[in-house]
């Protein structure tokens, strides 16, 4: 009888253990999940600002179109690359595309308004371009019964990109496209097209999306840059906006530009490197559209005490 209590008792007391231990493991590794999860930090997002830029030239310097085609501008070719262009970086979102091409036009419009405006924007880049290559061709093949005919156009384009501040092109890329259409006829059935003027349109649209990645990409990669409106009650206001991919929270550089010294060697005058004087943090906004608006940020390293505002701009971090 005690035997049997005994071993009741034991049996009861290693379930208690065991159920103890069990809880104390559960706890136990509870606390070690609770504690080993790592804390997610947001990461800031990368800005994606837009660049200022514009289309300066695009000629056609080919032969082709050089007689029949030309208009009362003389380069009805080398527009409609421009325009092809223009369309595609406007529908890209990433830039804010100014008109230089159709200034003559702008001015007589802004004349009607009540007088030109000469504070016109100016742009980061200019977009210089030609049409170097230029050729269509026609093959044929005629059976007893059937009869074929391929209509090829080809187009090359040459691009540079132009530092406005410098005057330096720094890149240039070409891209090339073609276009082509077939027609048929078995016994007389068939498309029986003629010539197609839209092959024009189309190597030319094919040529210029060849290099219209590469053009994105090297304008993005450059410096960001806007200037400083003004600076109150510990407040710092700068040109641009949400429009233009500046955000609260964003991150921005005050830089000092360096002066501009004579080079003996050259005889050209070349600016020293600028350097930080501040950091600010965007905190919120003002105004609306692309041109007008702007950002209020708040100093978080450096001042800007007894500096020349002419000598200074921000950059993105």
């Amino acid at each position: 009888m005690h035997y049997r209590n005994l071993t009741r008792g034991l049996a009861l007391a290693a379930a208690i253990i065991v159920v103890g231990t069990s809880s104390s493991q559960a706890d136990a590794q509870s606390t070690r999940q609770e504690y080993a999860e790592p804390v997610q930090v947001k990461q800031d997002e990368p800005l994606s600002l837009k660049r200022k830029i514009a289309i300066g030239r695009f000629t056609n310097e080919t032969r082709y179109g050089q007689t029949l085609l030309r208009d009362s501008n003389l380069d009805p070719l080398g527009k409609q690359a421009a325009d092809i262009l223009a369309a595609y970086l406007v529908q890209s979102g990433d830039f804010l595309v100014f008109e230089r091409g159709d200034m003559t036009q702008i001015a007589s419009e802004q004349e009607r308004l009540g007088g030109a405006d000469e504070d016109m924007v100016g742009v980061d880049t200019l977009i210089i371009g030609s049409i170097v290559e230029f050729g269509r061709s026609e093959d044929g093949k005629r059976g007893l019964f059937n009869r074929e005919r391929t209509q090829r156009a080809h187009a090359k384009v040459a691009i540079r990109l132009v530092d406005v501040r410098t005057g330096l092109a720094f890149h240039s890329a070409t891209g090339s496209g073609e276009a082509t259409t077939e027609t048929k006829t078995t016994l007389g059935m068939g498309s029986t097209a003629r010539f197609d003027g839209s092959l024009t349109d189309k190597a030319l649209s094919v040529a210029i999306e060849d290099v219209l990645e590469e053009l994105s990409n090297t304008i993005q990669a450059r410096e960001w840059r806007t200037d400083i409106l003004a600076v109150e009650n510990g407040q710092v206001f700068v040109s641009g906006g949400p429009s233009q991919g500046l955000k609260a929270g964003a991150r921005l550089a005050v830089m000092k530009a360096g002066r501009s010294v004579k080079s003996r060697q050259t005889g050209l005058s070349l600016q020293l490197p600028a350097t930080a004087v501040a950091g600010l943090e965007v905190v919120s906004h003002f105004g609306s559209g692309e041109l007008g608006e702007g950002s209020i940020a708040r100093i978080t390293s450096g001042s800007l005490e007894s500096l020349d505002d002419a000598e200074l701009y921000v950059v993105a971090k």
